[in-house]
């Protein structure tokens, strides 16, 4: 998105080509913008046409499942003087949106939701400057804003109550905008113009995180996860597991696209037997932010480790693409482990016993994909009711897990 408010043709390789990715690249090209087509290994362009970039799209925009494109487009096209209707399916309709309106149509956009979710109508037009002070802490609101202070050339400040996911400030800071960071509060101011720019897109953590966990679970491995993002607001998995016992090596070091990367390795490097011994982890709320997406695996790890794990203001997880939260204490109690969810709060007890059920994922990929990384330990037998559903963010996930296992 912000390449398509640049003033050039921007050029990226490793884009993920997944679910996601095609939704916005789609979204896109309905509003005018040019972008190649995505696929495994392809560089991708993205003609850039100004900060005012969008047209008049003469469809309804198909977000599919994609939450951060429906909120994001939503922030851009409030600059943009026409009518544009989003929607998504099954799933995203039912996730909130006013969150997103209400802000946007306070700096002067008129926005029409249908009960808080989609579809939503978004028309356009003068925006104002812009203090909010947001009761969640979440990076698309964070970035729906300032992507509206962006595209309408008004100033935004944005405070949350903790500190969100800071993609949005670091791709700003290197394309050489107006953001200030302090503490909790971001805040930007109109530029004129942005350039254009490109590179290696880093790998993304959430979906490391899946391998890394599988590792864990292994008796032995010898993973090395290369060009992870280990942007200091993503990471907040790392800090847990070494508080459960299991630290995760960070190596070779390095940035691109104004992001810190580096080499994950998940457990020590031999081939002689190891069993991981985890132990249980009291996750406060203020750590919610930076592993937001990572809770349910986590939760799943903490089904292997001594004591009773509680996870304390999780209570997001509700409104994602499932209620995330039951699920993962339902789906958890079926496989045989003591868990339970009350308001935002989440205990799971660990046992030893070999996970065995069927799993209810409600198409979330992010339940998928926890409760498969469980069911590789042995003796397990798990079952999914929908595998497809990984495709959203992670299409190899299946045969890059089989892949590790075999090397383990």
């Amino acid at each position: 998105m912000l390449a398509a408010l640049t003033d050039g043709v921007c050029r990226f390789d490793g884009a993920l080509s997944a679910g996601d990715t095609r939704a916005t690249a789609s979204c896109l090209r309905a509003l005018g913008i040019t972008v190649s087509p995505l696929s495994d290994g392809r560089t991708v362009s993205v003609q850039g046409r100004g900060l005012r970039a969008f047209r008049r799209p003469a469809k309804v925009l198909d977000c599919r499942n994609s939450g951060t494109t429906v909120r994001l487009l939503m922030g851009l096209l409030s600059a943009h003087r026409f009518a544009a209707t989003l929607t998504g399916d099954a799933s995203l309709r039912r996730r909130p949106m006013a969150r997103v309106a209400g802000p946007l149509e306070a700096m002067g956009a008129r926005i029409t939701t249908t009960d808080g979710r989609l579809p939503v109508t978004v028309r356009g037009g003068p925006l104002h400057d812009f203090e909010y002070e947001s009761p969640v802490a979440s990076a698309q609101v964070k970035t729906a804003l300032l992507f509206a202070g962006l595209a309408g050339g008004v100033a935004v400040t944005v405070t949350e109550p903790q500190r969100s996911r800071d993609h949005t400030e670091r791709m700003l800071h290197m394309l050489g905008a107006w953001c200030v960071t302090r503490g909790n509060t971001v805040a930007i101011q109109p530029v004129e113009r942005l350039p254009a720019f490109g590179g290696m897109i880093p790998g993304d953590f959430s979906s490391a995180a899946y391998l890394v966990a599988a590792a864990l679970l292994a008796e032995r491995s010898d993973l090395r996860i290369v060009g992870v993002n280990v942007n200091p607001t993503r990471i907040g998995l790392l800090r847990a597991l070494e508080r459960m016992g299991a630290p995760i090596g960070i190596e070779d070091a390095r940035e691109t696209l104004g992001e810190p990367i580096a080499t994950l390795v998940p457990v020590t490097t031999h081939h002689a037997p190891r069993t991981t011994h985890l132990a249980a982890v009291t996750v406060g709320p203020d750590e919610i932010p930076s592993m937001v997406d990572e809770i349910p695996l986590l939760a799943c790890l903490a089904s292997r480790a001594e004591g009773t794990s509680v996870f304390r203001g999780v209570g997001e997880l509700r409104v994602k693409e499932s209620d995330r939260l039951a699920l993962v204490a339902k789906n958890l109690a079926t496989l045989g482990v003591r868990a339970h969810s009350e308001g935002d709060t989440l205990w799971v007890e660990g046992t030893d016993r070999p996970p065995v059920g069927r799993v209810e994922t409600a198409g979330d990929h992010r339940l998928a994909m926890s409760f498969a990384v469980l069911g590789t330990l042995p003796g397990s037998r798990v079952v999914l009711d929908d595998r497809e559903c990984v495709a959203v963010s992670y299409p190899a996930f299946f045969a890059d897990l089989r892949r590790i296992l075999r090397r383990a």
